[in-house]
């Protein structure tokens, strides 16, 4: 009898490892974005810091839950989701009615909007009334994306150049391969006050808001945890400190 329930603790043992538990819990695979500062600020060293980051970190700790990272980039992080390659994704994704029918969000944790910046010293696009005949950028299967294709015809905007990173994007404009690009505003915002080399030439666009999403009908204990961890620690005051640190100016 001995011998056997030392087998089936065993057993278990190993059952447990090879399901990723950990401390009697499952370890989450979190997908997020390779760069999207001041949400997902990738290190020298491979490691993630910023918004997002924090926010999550800051909720597992208050729910008691662990979770591996895994940055992979925007369009890649919720094709991960549909493939069930992750359990949940956490990349400044903005909840959207086309999205709601692909995946279940969180709680908002953060309302956006959408800017127009251009070149630091360029002095002839002052609005989206300076785009005529012109090309411009934003970053693939953003909010800003969206937004400049839904102006595209009314400004008439020769064309819109994607990219799968906001750096690539901002190199696109500077070097005048674009006259100006779609951005969000905390994100446009971090980059100008790092130097990223461009202005902000329009005011905010009422945007939608962040959440952090699982695929639908998919990790509904994750996604409570989540939601219950976000209440926690927006009334601890911790929420509020890991904004105030990344963007001072809001």
């Amino acid at each position: 009898m001995k011998k056997t329930l030392a087998l089936i603790m065993a057993l278990a043992m190993m059952v447990c490892l090879f399901a990723g538990c950990a401390d009697g819990g499952e370890k989450y695979i979190i997908a997020t974005d390779t760069a999207f500062p001041p949400f997902e600020i990738p290190g020298e060293d491979g490691s993630m810091s910023g918004i997002d980051m924090d926010i999550l970190a800051a909720i597992a700790e208050d729910q008691g839950f662990e979770y591996e990272i895994q940055p992979l980039g925007f369009d890649a992080a919720l094709a991960a989701l549909e493939a069930k390659q992750c359990d949940g994704v956490i990349a400044g994704a903005s909840i959207t009615e086309e999205r709601l029918k692909t995946y279940d969000f969180s709680e908002p944790y953060y309302d956006s909007g959408v800017v127009m910046a251009i070149k630091a010293n360029n002095e002839e696009i002052k609005g989206y009334e300076d785009l005529a005949g012109k090309t411009v950028a934003a970053k693939r299967g953003t909010e800003g994306a969206t937004f400049a294709e839904s102006i595209k015809e009314k400004y008439a905007i020769a064309d819109i150049v994607l990219f799968d990173e906001s750096p690539m994007m901002y190199e696109a404009v500077k070097s005048g391969n674009a006259v100006a690009c779609f951005e969000d505003y905390p994100v446009m915002g971090y980059g100008i006050a790092n130097g990223n080399g461009l202005k902000m030439v329009t005011e905010k666009e009422q945007g939608s808001s962040y959440g952090f999403a699982v695929l639908k009908g998919e990790n509904a204990e994750l996604l409570k945890m989540f939601n219950e961890g976000l209440k926690n620690i927006k009334e601890n005051g911790k929420y509020q400190e890991i904004i105030d640190k990344y963007i001072s100016a809001e």
